[in-house]
């Protein structure tokens, strides 16, 4: 994996307050995965920018190395790897994640 990839997005997370790495547009998420991830984050109120990692193979390998998390969707909050959509859910659940985006 090129550097040049790497730096790219770590300019995209280090950019945005809140991310996420999915397959997929907000609009039209293409994985169940992603779908929940949108939908969570659109339950809890969060602003957040969303990179559809099928337009662009070397961010789709790329985000995998760039986290040392192997599956995507991938939030991030503040820069930090939140974790996938199974994650975000028990945070969602368990109020931490609406709390989290409040605090931004």
């Amino acid at each position: 994996m090129s550097e040049e990839v790497l730096k790219k997005i770590g300019e995209m997370v280090e950019g945005n307050k809140v991310i996420l790495f999915m397959k997929g547009t907000k609009e039209f998420p293409q994985c169940g995965f992603s779908a929940r991830s949108v939908a969570i984050l659109n339950e809890v109120g969060a602003e957040f920018e969303a990179v559809n990692v099928l337009e662009d193979n070397s961010i789709r390998e790329g985000i995998k190395l760039y986290g040392q998390w192997p599956t995507i969707p991938q939030l991030y909050i503040n820069k930090e790897l939140i974790g996938g959509s199974d994650i975000m859910m028990e945070m969602y659940e368990n109020g931490e994640l609406k709390e989290m985006i409040s605090k931004l």
